[in-house]
């Protein structure tokens, strides 16, 4: 299927926390990405992906019940999780608390942005639920807090089978759009769309 950058919208309006949270009163996995093969697949690419073998301080938003999160903090010395539904974060507590490393907290995006500066922000299965000003808001705000030099990670489901859906295509052509982030690694196949972009000296955000 042939795509074109702009042959999708984003929703109208953010999806709501209600939904969120009552996918995960219903199931602590909703998506089971704790045992599904893609997912597992998908964690070992991002993985694998990341140019650097150490990290001093990760951002992972959407970090759901924290199983990339485990990962990752191997790679990280700090590593901050968050996510919007309660729910979520409890059970990341639960399953990381061994890590002393990661801490798991509950923010909503984009209001919810943490402070300080990251050299790794990793965000997955999260853009495209967002409304066209909230991504913006949010895009322009991770670059905010990427030190230059740090590298940010998107890796996001890819809807080949409907083409008029947003999905991690276009979520991606939005993030590489923005000014002052060199494109380091891409990875595209039937079911994700993975790039790693570095933020150059300089960089301000979305313009």
């Amino acid at each position: 299927m042939t795509r074109a950058a702009g042959d999708a919208a984003p929703p109208e309006s953010t999806v709501s926390l209600d939904y969120f949270t009552g996918l995960y009163l219903a199931k602590d996995d909703p998506w089971d990405i704790a045992t599904k093969w893609h997912d597992r697949r998908k964690f070992a690419v991002t993985m694998a992906s990341l140019p650097r073998e150490r990290y001093r301080r990760c951002y992972e938003p959407g970090a759901s019940i924290g199983t990339l999160t485990r990962m990752l903090a191997a790679r990280c010395d700090e590593v901050l999780a968050v996510d919007s539904v309660e729910e979520a974060v409890e059970l990341a507590r639960q399953n990381l608390a061994d890590l002393p490393n990661v801490r798991a907290e509950r923010a909503e995006l984009p209001a919810g942005l943490p402070d300080g500066d990251f050299d790794l922000i990793v965000i997955g299965d999260l853009l495209y639920y967002l409304s066209a000003d909230d991504l913006s808001t949010l895009l322009d705000g991770l670059v905010q807090r990427l030190e230059p030099g740090g590298d940010l990670v998107s890796v996001h489901f890819r809807d080949r089978e409907n083409g008029g859906n947003y999905d991690g295509f276009n979520a991606h052509a939005a993030l590489a759009a923005i000014p002052g982030l060199e494109a380091v690694v891409h990875h595209s196949d039937e079911w994700f769309v993975l790039d790693v972009l570095r933020r150059s000296d300089g960089s301000g955000g979305v313009a």
